[in-house]
């Protein structure tokens, strides 16, 4: 039985959280197909149809997809069902949305945020906020699975599957869109960028931010922040680092003014390098932190730009 990989892609370019996913599903048995729904998205397929280890996606081409509501992308799925042992996406909000409609109506297990692939029906997942990883094996005939991209590296983009149009599902009508509200910004996003700058609460107002903004501009850095920041509305919701946040996996992870509570850490303790500035030396996130710097941010910041634009920052 083959594996169905449901692609994240905002009509127009495939995401890449798709592009690692692709990197688990491959080992998740028989042959990778990718399904691409949306409204205008035949370039998103083609995309896809490059990604290594894929053998054919399926390409859904109709308005009612476009913004992968819930309802109208698990009635796709499930007409699709039975050619697929594994019906996969990646952990993004729209996977977190549709996947669990998805696995009751095919009545199957769903295991979620999948860390690493033992077999095709063996997984790895985190539990306790990252602090406990559990090996879950699926004895059912089907199930629904959830993939953390940032657990992965992105699959090569070597391959030549072809693209089947597949006609569209009814629509089950019991929801529409209305409206979308999105942060615009020239910097990285913040699950996909490769350095991130992240304050907390010991930036003490959202007026201090800037100063992190102009760390992040210099480095080309995506900007987030702790919990204890976003609930004291210095920044938006969608900056939020943490289990209940966003998880990143950046090459360097700066964290400014944040203890480290252990919801933080869930969402950026998989780094590639950390680092974290403080002026309490018994701050948590000096435990995972590569370097650690015990200094007031706010004589160490101005000094980490200004040592910045020495080097043509």
């Amino acid at each position: 039985m083959n594996t169905l990989l449901i692609a994240e892609h905002n009509n127009q370019n495939l995401s890449e959280s798709t592009v690692k996913s692709a990197t688990a599903a491959a080992q998740m048995g028989g042959e990778l197909h990718v399904l691409v729904a949306g409204a205008g998205c035949a370039g998103v397929a083609d995309e896809a149809a490059k990604l290594d280890g894929v053998a054919k996606v399926l390409l859904a081409d109709d308005a009612q997809y476009e913004k992968h509501l819930a309802e109208p992308m698990s009635a796709l799925v499930v007409g699709l069902a039975d050619g697929y042992a594994t019906i996969a996406t990646p952990a993004s909000t729209n996977g977190k949305n549709f996947m669990p409609r998805i696995a009751a109506l095919l009545d199957c297990s769903q295991i979620s945020d999948v860390t690493a692939v033992l077999d095709a029906n063996t997984f790895e997942r985190p539990i306790y906020a990252g602090n406990a990883i559990q090996t879950v094996r699926v004895s059912e005939a089907k199930k629904a699975v959830t993939i953390r991209p940032t657990a992965f590296a992105a699959a090569a983009l070597t391959g030549s599957a072809g693209v089947d149009a597949i006609g569209a599902s009814d629509n089950p009508g019991v929801s529409e869109f209305v409206s979308e509200e999105l942060t615009k910004s020239d910097r990285p996003e913040l699950t996909g960028a490769k350095v991130v700058v992240s304050g907390g609460r010991g930036m003490q107002s959202g007026e201090n931010f800037p100063m992190l903004e102009k760390i992040a501009d210099k480095l080309g850095a995506a900007v987030g922040a702790s919990r204890a920041a976003v609930d004291a509305g210095f920044v938006p919701n969608d900056y939020q680092v943490g289990q209940t946040g966003k998880v990143v996996a950046p090459e360097l992870y700066i964290a400014v003014g944040i203890s480290g509570a252990i919801q933080h850490l869930a969402g950026m303790k998989d780094s590639k390098v950390i680092v974290a500035i403080n002026k309490d030396e018994e701050a948590p996130i000096f435990q995972v932190a590569d370097y650690g710097l015990v200094a007031d941010l706010f004589t160490a910041v101005p000094e980490l730009e200004e040592e910045l634009g020495k080097v043509g920052l």
